[in-house]
């Protein structure tokens, strides 16, 4: 990989790293503002930068080696790949009132890219987190976290809640983050030491800023309405017989949203228990949800769950991530997490497919 002088002939003034994450609960809650429990994974992605003194931005990721890319603030243009997300950091900071000089960019990340694992909100917050340090922002890590959301969500146009930059922005080892997406209020849960995270892609990608992730969005706004709330996070399991008068699909939509909330804080009461089997059903419950009633999982995922579930140091397991690809997480009973992610990727791999496995992190990373 060529280096930060290579690439700009200088060396760099500020570097930082953000993670990736899976969400062990909580899927598709967030832009309802409601509950979520994710969790970080080892991968990261690094930034390091350099001040110029014109206006333009020049960056340069080692995901998509070729030519340094280049804008000059206040003239950013959507339609240029990866390099929307920096160009959407930078507008959502100058509607912020923040005045950035221009800035060289120097990019790289074991966050696998449309693994449902976060790469998106890795890049927005460790890009974040190198400029604030380069020139001393004064942007404590929940702004960091809405700053990189807003990029996504008015730049990129991927209508994401705000788990993901939370995460990233927020997350520790060995922590479990309890989200309130409402009031951002955060409660760290630490993980039992019962269990090992496993977490791993199934090779196939997905995408935030498509037709199905904002079609699901859509529908599940549409149920709120229906039953005469603004979000979903204002039902309870106790209205879910108030679905029966909907559309099918909306019902379903609705359902999974109302039920998705219960299993995060039945979850979190679990963890802190160090109920293991119980948090288990939970994950398996929660796949289910999403693969019936939100239908945002696919055969290959489900095939790949469904061989997780069956090996025997497995406690729970299911989709991460917003869905249609990506990759699984599993909680694996203390110190059987190696040998079961190998395992599940064996028996997945003579199916066809071949998954990486991200957690526990392979050898020689």
């Amino acid at each position: 990989m060529r280096s930060f002088a290579d690439v700009f002939g200088l060396a760099a003034e500020a570097e930082a790293t953000a993670p990736g994450r899976v969400n062990l609960l909580g899927e598709h809650t967030d832009y309802h503002e409601g509950y979520v429990l994710p969790a970080i994974i080892p991968q990261r992605t690094h930034a390091s930068i350099s001040r110029r003194t014109d206006r333009a931005v020049r960056a340069w990721s080692a995901e998509t080696p070729g030519a340094v890319e280049e804008y000059v603030l206040g003239f950013e243009t959507s339609g240029r790949g990866w390099l929307d997300y920096v160009q959407g950091l930078t507008m959502a900071l100058s509607r912020r009132g923040v005045d950035l000089p221009g800035f060289n960019l120097h990019l790289w990340s074991t966050v696998p890219i449309g693994g449902g694992v976060s790469s998106s909100a890795a890049l927005e917050i460790s890009v974040l987190r190198a400029l604030r340090t380069r020139f001393g922002l004064a942007l404590d890590d929940v702004a960091l976290a809405r700053i990189g959301q807003a990029a996504e969500t008015e730049f990129v146009g991927a209508p994401v809640g705000i788990m993901d930059q939370m995460a990233s922005s927020l997350g520790r080892e060995g922590e479990a983050l309890f989200l309130d997406t409402r009031t951002l209020a955060v409660e760290r849960i630490l993980l039992p030491r019962e269990i090992d995270l496993v977490v791993i892609d199934s090779g196939i990608p997905h995408a935030h800023a498509g037709g199905a992730y904002a079609l699901r969005r859509r529908e599940s706004f549409e149920a709120a309405a229906a039953l005469g709330v603004g979000h979903l996070r204002d039902l309870d399991v106790d209205a879910l017989g108030r679905l029966d008068g909907l559309d099918p699909i909306l019902a379903r939509r609705a359902r999974h949203v109302i039920t998705e909330n219960r299993r995060v804080r039945d979850g979190v009461t679990a963890l802190r228990a160090s109920d293991i089997p119980t948090f288990g059903r939970l994950m398996n419950a929660s796949h289910e949800s999403m693969r019936v009633d939100y239908e945002t999982s696919t055969p290959d995922v489900d095939t790949l769950v469904a061989i997780a579930r069956q090996d025997g140091d497995v406690a729970g397991a299911r989709l991460t991530g917003g869905g249609f690809g990506g990759a699984i997480v599993a909680i694996a009973y203390a110190g059987t997490a190696a040998e079961a992610a190998g395992r599940i990727a064996g028996r997945y791999a003579r199916t066809g497919r071949t998954a990486r496995v991200l957690v526990p992190e392979p050898p020689g990373r």
